[in-house]
């Protein structure tokens, strides 16, 4: 019986081990991960700019505390933060069109701790009443 019972504690141990390190990240990964949570909590400063390929010149910049979205290859989505509201941009690519997404200052993330965010305000609905 104390054979079995110290291979079962043996062979739970092995698996918690495997699966702790099987979840392991790098800092990168990490820093990563929270920067875009907080970009996409609008709480970094972003420069969104759009140049014509050909001619090399900007056709667009947009600036602000913004989340990307670049889900759909036709088009990117840029939803910022202004004035207590929101403003959303659907900016449509092609072949000739570039873009690039410029982070304009630091954010302070953990590189040890992966960031998680509670809205309580999602879970209820704010009915709209017509």
């Amino acid at each position: 019986m104390k054979i079995r019972r110290r291979s079962a504690l043996t062979l739970s141990i092995m698996a918690a081990v495997g699966a702790a390190l099987a979840g392991c990240s790098t800092d990168a990964d990490v820093v990563n991960k929270n920067i875009s949570q907080d970009a996409d909590n609008f709480k970094v400063p972003r420069r969104v700019t759009f140049i014509n390929g050909i001619t090399d010149k900007y056709l667009l910049t947009v600036e602000g505390y913004c989340s990307v979205d670049s889900g759909n290859p036709a088009q990117l989505t840029v939803t910022c933060a202004k004035d207590g509201g929101y403003i959303r941009n659907y900016l449509g690519r092609s072949d000739n069109v570039t873009w690039t997404v410029e982070q304009l200052n630091p954010a302070k993330v953990s590189p040890n701790f992966y960031r998680v965010t509670f809205k309580p305000e999602s879970l209820i609905p704010d009915p709209e009443l017509r």
